[in-house]
């Protein structure tokens, strides 16, 4: 890599390492409709992408003007998980590119612990960041505040400045550069629309990656 040393490359890990989107979003709404929740999907899309569970539950108990379930989310992570194990993909080129990568990197996930263990391992990133895998539980707030970054920074031992954040949504990019540090928009998941860049950019993205091959070149990475 031809970064410098000291770089610290974090990853969101949905819509970026694996490309879990559309399914973790048509498992929710499933469970909502069931419920008698009238959002859709383009709109629980909008607003709960790139945000933590905690955050999303009061969304959405918000919009509907009633509480959820007390079981709510064991019923999502029930059908959720089911169709991570039958249906769940790496996103095209990543887990090629980690493997790349000589220097420091880390993950740092709105998902909950268990649901980002599930998915790392399911797509075979596990192995590569064993001990460097963060969730926003471990944290007071999640994106687009900086907590989460600046824990995955403090704990890789890297300062703000030198660490590069690879995020797809617009939260996660708010939440980059509030930490001080440079923000990659990535749009290779297959839950970006062709207005998806122009986003991340409005949020304040300093680079924008269509796809891996792009992100390599932004992360300096060679071809070997």
């Amino acid at each position: 890599m031809a970064a410098a040393p000291s770089t610290l490359i974090i990853f969101d890990c949905d819509g970026v390492l694996v490309d879990s989107e559309v399914l973790a979003c048509q498992v929710e709404i499933e469970v909502l409709h069931g419920l008698g929740h009238p959002i859709s999907l383009a709109e629980f899309a909008r607003r709960a992408v790139g945000r933590s569970r905690k955050d999303n539950w009061a969304m959405l108990e918000a919009h509907w003007g009633r509480p959820l379930p007390g079981d709510y989310t064991e019923q999502v992570q029930a059908r959720l998980f089911e169709r991570f194990r039958a249906e769940l993909t790496p996103v095209a080129g990543m887990p090629e590119l980690v493997r790349r990568i000589t220097g420091s990197r880390c993950v740092a996930s709105s998902s909950p612990p268990d649901r980002l263990a599930l998915t790392l391992a399911l797509c075979g990133y596990a192995p590569l960041f064993e001990g460097a895998a963060f969730s926003a539980a471990e944290v007071r707030a999640g994106k687009p505040a900086p907590d989460l970054f600046l824990h995955a920074a403090a704990r890789r031992g890297a300062e703000p400045r030198h660490c590069v954040v690879v995020e797809d949504s617009v939260p996660g990019i708010l939440a980059a550069k509030a930490a001080g540090m440079r923000a990659i928009g990535f749009c290779g998941g297959g839950h970006c629309a062709p207005d998806h860049a122009a986003s991340l950019r409005a949020a304040g993205a300093d680079e924008i990656a269509a796809d891996a091959a792009a992100l390599a070149r932004l992360l300096a990475l060679s071809a070997s």
